[in-house]
């Protein structure tokens, strides 16, 4: 498959190295100039438990581009769509399509710039950390799914699961995209809420005094799910039917799967974490889970602990507040007052 990935970080570099290595024809674009120097110079390696190895792949910064694709798999940070669609816009061939391996609802805005029937969605939560340039780390797998927004299954996808076997085994085609992408926004925003402390995912989400937050924010987020009609699905031990109210024996059960799940991955952290405590930038906290308070309030869904999450996140950002378990106390304290 011929394939241009821009944005070859954590999750797109992970991927361009595999299918580059596996004999796809892949082209890397990234902002970080030093990034794809080092790409480059050695080329791409990949390290961790899962494989090590490195791979000569074309490497530019987006000024180099030329050419039109048939297919651009878009895997930037979320917040940074919307300009990078408009960047590549000019690469897509008019029967193309722009693939969205990000974390959010991100298909919503690339359609907006190229068009809905342009656009395929995709769930990836495999763990990977950008290390240094020209180095990333795959640290666990994890779902990979691809589907049609109107859940049909087209030759298209059926190419694209076939060219991403060659990264994960387990890669699948599914009628209900947004079941999945919705569910991740379930998931992520437990994240953020670990990303308020220094603890790992497994240490933060096993501990027993902050489940009944986690479950709030799980609620919270499937509400606006269900107001749009979501389904939302199951995966790598997220389980949605257990943060319906009622549920808390499953909630508990599916919590304790998350926890061994990320206890499997040399990867310990969220790149939330990393994106706050080692690389000192912005997160993607309002294009990921910001919009659920938009959606919500579109709804007439209340999101309160998501909206108070995303002003934590903020402040840490802004280093008015540390990372300490006492910032996701405030978090709970917003659940405690809300609740009673």
């Amino acid at each position: 498959m011929r394939l241009l990935i821009w944005g070859a970080g954590a999750i797109g570099g992970t991927l361009g190295a595999f299918l580059a290595r596996a004999g796809h024809d892949v082209t890397l674009v990234d902002q970080a100039a030093e990034h794809v120097a080092a790409i480059q110079a050695r080329g791409l390696a990949v390290t961790g438990p899962i494989a090590e190895f490195a791979v000569r792949v074309p490497a530019l910064i987006p000024a180099e581009v030329t050419g039109q694709y048939e297919t651009i798999i878009l895997a930037t940070k979320a917040h940074h769509t919307a300009a990078a669609t408009d960047e590549l816009a000019p690469h897509l061939r008019s029967t193309g399509h722009v693939v969205s391996a990000q974390n959010g609802l991100n298909e919503l805005t690339i359609a907006r710039i190229v068009g809905r029937q342009r656009t395929v969605g995709a769930f990836v939560n495999f763990g990977a950390d950008y290390m240094e340039p020209g180095v990333i780390l795959y640290g666990g797998r994890g779902a990979v799914v691809v589907g049609e927004l109107d859940g049909q299954i087209t030759p298209r996808v059926t190419a694209l699961r076939a060219a991403l076997l060659d990264f994960d085994a387990g890669a699948r085609v599914s009628t209900n995209i947004w079941g999945y992408l919705w569910g991740k926004e379930v998931y992520g925003s437990m994240l953020f809420a670990t990303a308020l402390t220094n603890d790992s995912i497994a240490d933060a989400l096993a501990a027993p005094a902050y489940r009944p937050l986690y479950i709030a924010l799980g609620r919270e987020i499937l509400a606006v799910a269900r107001a749009r009609g979501i389904t939302p699905e199951s995966f790598d031990g997220f389980n949605p039917a257990a943060f319906e109210p009622g549920a808390e024996a499953l909630a508990e059960r599916s919590l304790e799967d998350l926890v061994a799940f990320n206890r499997r991955s040399a990867k310990t952290h969220s790149g939330i974490w990393r994106d706050l405590a080692v690389r000192k930038r912005r997160t993607e906290v309002d294009a990921q889970i910001g919009i659920v308070a938009e959606l919500g309030a579109e709804a007439g869904v209340p999101t309160p602990l998501t909206s108070r999450l995303i002003e934590l996140i903020h402040d840490i950002e802004e280093g008015r507040r540390p990372q300490s378990l006492g910032t996701l106390d405030l978090l709970r304290a917003c659940m405690e007052t809300r609740h009673g």
